[in-house]
């Protein structure tokens, strides 16, 4: 298959064509400067110059605390931009993936969210991410929305780099306790991305690794396995705050992925564990 990656730049569109390529698959990597996917004129102009089956958009305005003063800029860029290539993919009649958030949710209770639970964002980014989804839905039938949450890799900044970091410095840390969800590997949601991309299963997905944390735990494990000796102290939000708010529920369900076939993604465990022998 001949597919175009936007946001190839960042963590997770380095890593699907990596993995596009090495499958056999012609990736056509673009990011803003080949294509700005806010500009509707450029963005039908380079997918059907690029002559592709499939869209697989990661490009996203990710910055969250700042999209809080930034509403208009962040619906640009994942409400109208993603407008722009669902439109196209339709025209085209192309297969389109998607990738969301967790933060479509409102981010109360326990129970992990079911994909096709109602959407409720809590902050700015939320809203335009959740735009981004309807209009993908109201555009296509054959899409993948992927729903994606606490993302790390090879590219760009994540929460690991950022603790490796402040450990390198710092004897203590302190990290919230009451958030909890699933890290998410690049390398190993390309390998996924990938895999439906290959098939017509369409609809909404979550997908992340396995098991549940809080970004203490998380950090604890992250300090554990690269062998450093910093004690890492467990605060609240409140005590933490930050411009937008975050969800305390980042559970997602991913018994659809079995449902359909899908191999799910390792334990989030393994997956620092690798991400660590690569970065190190």
């Amino acid at each position: 298959m001949r597919i175009l990656v936007t946001g190839v730049k960042g963590q997770l569109g380095y890593d699907v064509v990596n993995e596009l390529e090495k499958r056999g698959h012609t990736a056509i990597g673009v990011d803003i400067d080949e294509m700005d996917i806010t500009d509707a004129e450029a963005v039908d102009r380079v997918i059907t110059e690029a002559d592709v089956e499939a869209v697989i958009h990661c490009a996203a305005y990710t910055a969250v605390d700042a999209a809080e003063d930034n509403l208009e800029l962040c619906r640009k860029v994942n409400a109208s931009g993603t407008e722009n290539i669902a439109k196209v993919c339709k025209k085209l009649d192309l297969k389109m993936v998607y990738i969301s958030t967790d933060y479509v949710f409102d981010g109360e209770g326990e129970r992990p969210w079911e994909p096709d639970d109602r959407r409720d964002p809590l902050n700015a980014y939320g809203i335009g991410k959740y735009e981004g989804e309807l209009a993908v839905e109201e555009n296509l039938e054959k899409y993948f929305i992927i729903r994606i949450a606490w993302v790390f890799g090879v590219n760009g900044k994540n929460f690991i780099k950022t603790m490796l970091k402040l450990g390198e410095t710092r004897d203590e840390v302190s990290v919230v306790n009451d958030q909890i969800g699933s890290p998410t590997y690049t390398y190993d949601l390309a390998r996924l991305i990938v895999d439906m991309v290959e098939t017509e299963k369409y609809g909404r997905y979550h997908a992340t690794n396995e098991g549940f944390c809080s970004w203490y735990e998380f950090a604890c494990e992250i300090f554990r396995q690269a062998g450093m000796n910093v004690k890492v102290h467990p605060v609240t939000s409140d005590e933490f705050p930050a411009k937008a708010k975050r969800p305390h529920n980042s559970r997602m369900s991913k018994e659809k992925l079995s449902e359909n076939g899908f191999e799910r993604l390792p334990s989030w465990q393994d997956a620092l564990k690798r991400y660590l022998e690569v970065i190190r």
